[in-house]
């Protein structure tokens, strides 16, 4: 299959694909604004076309998927949030296998976040058991996978038990090389910066750094997310459409994908559309590229 992206001279963004003997022609709406992102329609193909289309050159090192909407999922159903996480669990997994079939490097899940511990405590709490009976029994999955599995976060504010099952995976998945799979539990990108601005000024204490040698290669390897590249392509579900505290530091060139589907209904088919739509825009870094037709 050949898949060629371009922009025209007034920016609308085209992608070309040859696809099951058939030409396949996907164009944005237009704009007169080439640098405003533009949508693409995938609603006339099927879960199988998306997937044909999608470039395995230019399939994003990194995702990142801040998980919303399962509470606002729930309420249109009827049902209490506690049952909108559980109906959410399928969608985790499901993410994480495709993501190993695309052969992305690295998929950061945030699970839970620092201020989600203010949630009433009978929600904090079941959220906590689903995260430890979800570790037990989806780690063998995720060792045939080939996956491996780390955590970023405040850790310790999480309950024994959790922590002891989440131990007890990442070292079962440790021999893995495949998919590095990382969940943010009790995260705060805000706290990860001043945990790593605290570990250079211990180091600077110590004469291990001297102030001139302080840069930004210096903070990202405190990070937690440290070796991982930084995030390509950020996905947010529910139709917000806002970082809410994840990965600060490290979205500096993130591409952002929004996306109205709450994390309960979100499929291969979404995760498609957003790789597809990463790999249609043009990522200059802060450079100026020509764009073809313009004068």
């Amino acid at each position: 299959m050949n898949v060629l992206s371009k922009r025209g001279a007034c920016g609308n963004l085209y992608i070309d694909a040859t696809l099951l003997g058939r030409r396949i022609l996907l164009k944005a709406t237009p704009n007169l604004h080439p640098e405003r992102k533009q949508a693409l329609d995938f609603s006339y193909l099927s879960d199988d076309d998306m997937e044909a289309l999608v470039d395995l050159e230019r399939v994003p090192r990194h995702i990142a998927i801040i998980m919303d909407g399962n509470g606002r999922w729930a309420t249109r159903r009827g049902l209490s949030r506690i049952e909108g996480h559980r109906a959410a669990v399928d969608a985790v997994w499901e993410t994480v296998d495709e993501s190993s079939r695309l052969q992305t490097e690295a998929l950061t899940l945030y699970a839970f976040s620092s201020e989600n511990w203010k949630r009433p405590a009978s929600e904090v709490k079941a959220l906590m058991g689903l995260f430890r009976s979800q570790l037990r029994k989806q780690t063998p999955r995720l060792d045939r996978n080939n996956v491996t599995l780390r955590a970023i976060g405040d850790l310790q504010r999480l309950p024994l038990n959790v922590r002891w099952e989440l131990n007890r995976s990442i070292r079962r998945l440790r021999g893995n090389d495949g998919l590095a799979l990382t969940l943010a539990l009790s995260y705060s990108g805000r706290q990860e910066i001043v945990r790593a601005v605290q570990a250079v000024a211990r180091d600077v204490e110590a004469g291990r750094v001297s102030a001139k040698e302080i840069n930004e290669a210096a903070i990202a390897r405190r990070l937690d997310t440290e070796p991982l590249p930084d995030p390509d392509l950020i996905i947010r579900t529910s139709g917000e459409m806002r970082l809410s505290n994840f990965l600060l530091w490290q979205s500096a060139y993130a591409e952002f994908h929004f996306t109205p589907t709450c994390w309960p209904d979100f499929r291969r088919r979404d995760l498609y559309e957003a790789v597809l739509t990463y790999q249609g825009r043009d990522r200059r870094f802060g450079a100026v590229h020509s764009v073809e037709g313009s004068t």
